[in-house]
């Protein structure tokens, strides 16, 4: 063995930020992020989605030209040090097109907000989902994209979960799924950090009248 100096065992900050976001948005936060399907519970009892291509299709809309493009534009604006975060929460409560959605974000974003101050001695506001994440990364020093990403991982994981347990699908299967929307959330991120808030669109009518459609189902295993 080398009799060289002492190892360098000091942790770049880019890593320590990547361990801390990836905290955040693991399944293990206490957000409850298993407990809402996005509207995709009312999907696959309406028949809409029933096998891993019909999964990998719905995901596939609703990160492209849903709330998964809407909130990673979001998220963006939010990790700006000037951004007016009170102004973007208003703006994230005014794009949910349910009481359902407004529920998801507002409820997963006063938890990550409480979570996040307790670990990090701030003492930020409840805020939307993804202006909470953003307000928080803007300290983690990481590249939008890459947090943007991170994020709509996230999001996809807790929803191919769910379709893993309710649909059923095979784990295999939803890994799949999950892993051909790789190339996808990279692009989504990627387009979310050049885009103003002021070009945020959204075009899933079926993903939307699916979140409509749950507030009135008899039988529910999750709150959207």
């Amino acid at each position: 063995m080398g009799m060289g100096g002492p190892l360098d065992t000091a942790i770049p900050m880019t890593d320590s930020a990547l361990l801390s976001l990836t905290q955040w948005l693991s399944p293990a936060f206490p957000v409850g992020g298993f407990a809402y399907s996005h509207g995709l519970e009312q999907a696959i009892a309406a028949g809409a989605v029933g096998d891993a291509g019909a999964l990998e299709a719905w995901l596939t809309d609703v990160l492209l030209r849903g709330s998964g493009r809407a909130d990673a534009i979001l998220l963006c604006a939010a990790l700006d040090d000037a951004a007016d975060w009170a102004a973007l929460d208003g703006l994230a409560r005014a794009l949910a097109p349910s009481r359902e959605r407004l529920a998801e974000t507002v409820e997963q974003g006063q938890a990550f907000t409480e979570a996040t101050n307790a670990l990090t001695g701030t003492a930020h506001p409840p805020a939307a989902l993804p202006v909470a994440v953003g307000r928080a990364a803007r300290t983690l020093a990481l590249a939008p994209a890459q947090v943007v990403a991170l994020y709509l991982q996230s999001f996809a994981a807790n929803l191919v979960a769910g379709a893993v347990r309710f649909i059923p699908l095979g784990q295999s299967a939803g890994q799949g799924v999950l892993q051909s929307l790789h190339p996808l959330i990279l692009q989504v991120a990627a387009e979310a950090a050049v885009t103003p808030v002021d070009d945020i669109t959204s075009g899933v009518p079926g993903a939307d009248l699916a979140a409509m459609a749950h507030e009135t189902m008899d039988v529910r295993v999750f709150k959207t």
